[in-house]
């Protein structure tokens, strides 16, 4: 038999199984349909600021749903909501397939589908992120994160690459692909037999709108951990800027650019496989605060690297520390959060995820153009670290918080 907690265990779940490869088909199919969303918009107008719109919008909706998404999440049967997000999606590829395959495609359409995928997506990271706790044991929810982040990074990995393949046969192709693979997201999910009940819904209000940001405030663990990871990405972040590496100076053509993206997924993707089986099990704090100095140093090596095989090294590097504040950080926010609060606390942690990310890159194009790209990236790992050192100082109780399967208010004292 296999050890309880190992991923042989959690595997022969069947409901963690099916939720497992949800993950898988459905992380997949959103990476083939960016590939060939943004592939095709470059077709049709040749222009980098279009390109650049066809992420803005889908970050947008982020902004402005996230809270009423969380709140509807927390009221309403998770398995439910996973299931109308990823059959909407589904439908969204199917007829982004059609429009494609009888040429009706056009810039206008591209935005517009960019913005409701964007918008599903507000929905779709808390709905799973609140349903997985719903079917694990608590003490093996850190290995489960583990596991199912493995699954994401080789989604992220294989994704982008299967695209590019099946695009020889037309944007048609990668859309009918991703909307094959939605569905057989959504079916994994339908299979989950637990039927995880859901919670009372809340009436509607600012207080309970707002309640995900006033359980973060109020719990210096959580604000600490979800804030680190801002901060760290905001400063240490170096992907806007791979393009100008590659080509500038590490002197490569696009398969070094390939090489350099792909690199952090690598690393991360190990990393998860080593969590899964050894499981950071005490000084959760210690190892998060460690885990994302590591991260700002690996920065530092990749902006002074002039080797194409040095900076892939960095990159991966960086890609297994950041594996592992994910994994601590996740576990923190979830055992910490209530059932019923799940929905708006994952809600609110996707808005600082993607604000990390997007301003992340602004901030490494304004200090690129000021300071210069090697400049900007090393100061960019060395303020992470040096954020490491205040965040360990203005958050005590995250620096010492010992076992990931505890609670996290029962060492931190609330702040009313």
């Amino acid at each position: 038999m296999p050890e309880p907690g190992s991923a042989r265990a959690l595997l022969a779940q069947g409901d963690f199984r099916r939720f497992w490869a949800s993950r898988i088909a459905g992380t997949a199919a959103g990476q083939m349909l960016m590939v060939a969303l943004g592939w095709q918009m470059y077709a049709l107008t040749g222009s980098a600021w279009d390109l650049g719109l066809v992420g803005l919008v889908q970050f947008a909706p982020a902004l402005l749903l996230a809270l009423p998404a969380g709140h509807h999440v927390d009221g309403s049967n998770r398995q439910r909501v996973l299931l109308a997000v990823l059959g909407v999606q589904c439908a969204v590829a199917a007829c982004l397939a059609w429009a494609s395959w009888q040429g009706w495609m056009g810039r206008s359409a591209l935005l517009a589908a960019s913005l409701a995928l964007g918008a599903l997506r507000t929905w779709q990271m808390p709905a799973s992120q609140a349903l997985l706790p719903q079917l694990v044991p608590r003490e093996q929810l850190p290995r489960a994160l583990a596991l199912s982040s493995a699954a994401l990074q080789g989604a992220i990995i294989a994704g982008p690459a299967l695209g590019g393949l099946v695009y020889a046969g037309g944007a048609q192709a990668v859309y009918g692909l991703s909307a094959l693979c939605f569905a057989a997201a959504g079916l994994c999910v339908a299979g989950i037999r637990s039927r995880p009940a859901a919670t009372q819904r809340e009436p509607l209000s600012w207080a309970t709108l707002l309640a995900g940001l006033h359980f973060i405030r109020t719990r210096p663990v959580v604000l600490g951990a979800v804030s680190l990871d801002l901060f760290a990405v905001l400063l240490g972040g170096a992907t806007a800027l791979l393009p100008l590496f590659a080509r500038d100076l590490l002197h490569t053509e696009a398969w070094g650019l390939g090489l350099l993206r792909s690199a952090p997924a690598v690393g991360a993707l190990l990393m998860s496989l080593v969590l899964v089986r050894w499981p950071v099990q005490r000084r959760s704090g210690a190892w998060l605060l460690g885990a994302v100095a590591v991260y700002g140093l690996t920065m530092v090596v990749f902006g002074l690297s002039t080797s194409l095989w040095l900076s892939m090294a960095a990159l991966a590097a960086s890609g297994a520390a950041d594996m592992v504040s994910v994994v601590i950080r996740q576990s923190l926010v979830q055992l910490a959060t209530p059932d019923d609060m799940r929905g708006r606390v994952s809600a609110v942690n996707s808005v600082f995820i993607g604000a990390s990310n997007q301003l992340g890159e602004f901030e490494s194009g304004a200090t690129a153009a000021w300071l210069g790209p090697v400049a900007s990236v090393v100061s960019g790992g060395v303020g992470t670290m040096m954020v490491v050192l205040l965040w360990a100082g203005l958050f005590p109780a995250l620096a010492r918080h010992d076992r990931l399967s505890q609670r996290a208010d029962q060492d931190e004292g609330k702040i009313n």
